[in-house]
């Protein structure tokens, strides 16, 4: 497959592509009148983002609160393991738990940082039994989300150029 930028991106997958990101539920209809395109000529445009890879998939944002997983909790983890064994069981151990809803392999002091959610720190306190009952960790710290001043899935997209 090409190689798949944002400088492969015009106006219009720009524009595009930022209505999608506000509501993906859009018709047709509104899309191709709020990008200026014909309805055939933009439902082709995200057939063909879609095949790029550049629309990964479209999902409904659910509201933590009313589900009634309201804390949000950092996780810091660090570990004496750096292999490919130990690696593949710590995916396999965090692809086991759903609350675990980040992970990102870090630079510096921590090697690992996760997002976790959940209803309250006894939940949370299974979430991390469960965790380090599945793999070896060395460090593990938890920092509690206070308040949530900033969140959006929707990406920076801008045309290059």
């Amino acid at each position: 497959m090409e190689k798949n930028t944002i400088s492969d991106l015009d106006r219009i997958d720009v524009r595009l592509l930022t209505a999608l990101q506000a509501d993906s539920d859009q018709a047709i209809a509104e899309l191709s009148e709020t990008v200026g395109l014909s309805a055939n000529a933009c439902w082709r445009r995200i057939k063909r983002l879609e095949e790029l890879g550049i629309i990964r998939g479209r999902v409904a944002l659910l509201d933590a609160m009313k589900l009634n997983l309201g804390v949000t909790v950092f996780v810091t983890i660090r570990t004496n393991e750096h292999n490919d064994a130990w690696l593949q069981k710590f995916n396999a151990a965090v692809a086991q738990i759903p609350e675990i809803v980040e992970l990102y392999r870090m630079s510096g002091e921590v090697d690992y940082l996760m997002k976790v959610v959940v209803a309250d720190i006894a939940h949370y306190d299974r979430v991390y039994k469960r965790l380090i009952s599945l793999v070896k960790l060395t460090d593990v710290s938890s920092s509690f989300a206070m308040e949530q001043m900033k969140y959006t899935t929707a990406l920076p997209v801008r045309q290059v150029g």
